[in-house]
């Protein structure tokens, strides 16, 4: 018999195939969930689970970045 190599990138690729399991985020929610990702991550944010405090900063940080966008696009030439 003889043996063929097969490339390691092929293999790490079948694996990520496999893993991903072809479900889009919407459908990995529940059907009745009526919480916004925003609200679940405050939520996170305020809980006693080690690094929630990150996801706040996290927030904090991405609200101050999109407040400074607005600012620089309203500002007219």
């Amino acid at each position: 018999m003889i043996r063929v190599p097969v490339p390691a990138s092929l293999v790490m690729l079948v694996f990520m195939a496999a893993c991903g399991g072809g479900q889009s985020g919407k459908s990995r929610t529940a059907a009745g969930d009526s919480l916004t990702e925003r609200q679940r991550d405050s939520i996170l944010a305020q809980s006693k689970i080690p690094g929630a405090r990150a996801v706040g900063k996290a927030m904090r940080v991405a609200d101050s970045t999109s407040a400074g966008i607005r600012a620089a696009d309203s500002i007219s030439p």
